[in-house]
């Protein structure tokens, strides 16, 4: 992975060096040697950078793979169709055209995004076929960054989780829960709690798009992030946004989903478990909780495939069901962890 890694700035670096080159060029022939001469010393201290990573790892650097040399022939393909197109004047302008050509806005996992075809609920139930298919799509843009001085990043959020009654006739979608939220996302370090690596704060609205069986609700919700050698632990608070009675789809949903959660990561080697605990803590039979441990690992030696295990247990599992006690085993593929 370090070697991949390396390879991949020091790619970028050659990228970046071809197009300071030509424009360190073009300011050379219409005489505005001051930039030229910024744009060659940019060159000549990123050299010695590549030449120092590449020292760096000489020793444990993997001869190229087929898999490598296909990645290496699309990337100069995308440079090549990049390079064909031609530069207009303005910087600004070019970085837009540039935006435009790659389509990049920036896009970036945000939790797991898996695909389950084999999800099995243990006990029937009259309204749904105990085995279906579910599968989460979970992405994050960075809005902005130091906007409070506070090296923090602001978030846009964004998770899909679906129900997908796949072995059905006519194999409808039971339900889908969607997530927009934004988030501050703010580094933290001090000597009293040195674990504590870094706090989140931010707005979640939750709900699942249906007339009949609607459900939605919003929060605020504050969690920390601490980390003891490979186990890092997560816990969150949230405060639900009150709503008029007559709109409220889900009054007593706090009873069921509680005040707040707990996600317990522990990455050994190349296998993630991470475990999410959640818990109205309420005594006796008023007591309700839910748990979920995922199970992830390479799959056949992939860097970003990874074979995928859910099993979960409690109220919850989705907003239709939030006050139906749901045990289900899945099994699938995860593309991000």
């Amino acid at each position: 992975m370090r070697q991949i890694f390396t390879f991949c700035i020091v790619f970028l670096y050659i990228l970046l060096a071809d197009d300071r080159l030509e424009q360190a060029q073009n300011y050379e022939k219409q005489g505005n040697y001051k930039e030229a001469m910024l744009l060659y010393k940019q060159l000549a201290t990123q050299n010695s950078l590549e030449t120092s990573l590449l020292e760096e790892n000489k020793e444990d650097t993997p001869t190229s793979s087929v898999k490598e040399e296909s990645t290496n022939h699309i990337k100069r393909g995308l440079v090549h169709i990049k390079n064909s197109f031609e530069t207009v004047n303005d910087k600004k302008t070019n970085n837009t055209i540039e935006q435009i050509l790659s389509s990049s806005f920036d896009l970036y996992p945000y939790k797991e995004n898996y695909l389950l075809p084999f999800s099995y609920d243990i006990k029937k139930r009259d309204d749904r076929n105990q085995e279906e298919a579910v599968f989460q799509i979970s992405v994050k843009k960075p809005i902005t960054y130091d906007l409070l001085g506070q090296k923090e990043t602001i978030y846009f959020g964004y998770t899909q989780k679906s129900f997908w009654q796949v072995y059905a006739h006519s194999s409808p979608f039971r339900e889908t829960n969607y997530q927009p939220e934004v988030y501050a996302l703010v580094p933290f370090s001090t000597p009293f709690i040195s674990s504590l690596k870094a706090y989140k704060v931010g707005f979640l609205h939750e709900s699942n798009g249906q007339r009949t069986n609607s459900r939605s609700w919003n929060r605020f919700y504050l969690a920390g992030y601490f980390q003891t050698d490979n186990i890092f632990i997560i816990p969150r608070v949230w405060l639900r946004v009150p709503e008029r009675k007559s709109d409220d789809d889900n009054p007593n949903i706090e009873e069921y989903l509680g005040y707040g959660d707990i996600n317990i990561l522990y990455a050994y080697k190349e296998h993630t478990f991470k475990l999410l605990l959640r818990n109205n803590l309420k005594p006796n039979d008023n007591n309700k909780g839910f748990a979920e441990l995922n199970w992830s690992f390479p799959l056949f030696s992939s860097l970003n495939n990874f074979a995928f295990v859910q099993l979960s247990s409690g109220y919850g599992d989705s907003l239709v069901d939030y006050d139906q006690e749901i045990n289900r085993i899945s099994f699938g593929i995860s593309l991000s962890r």
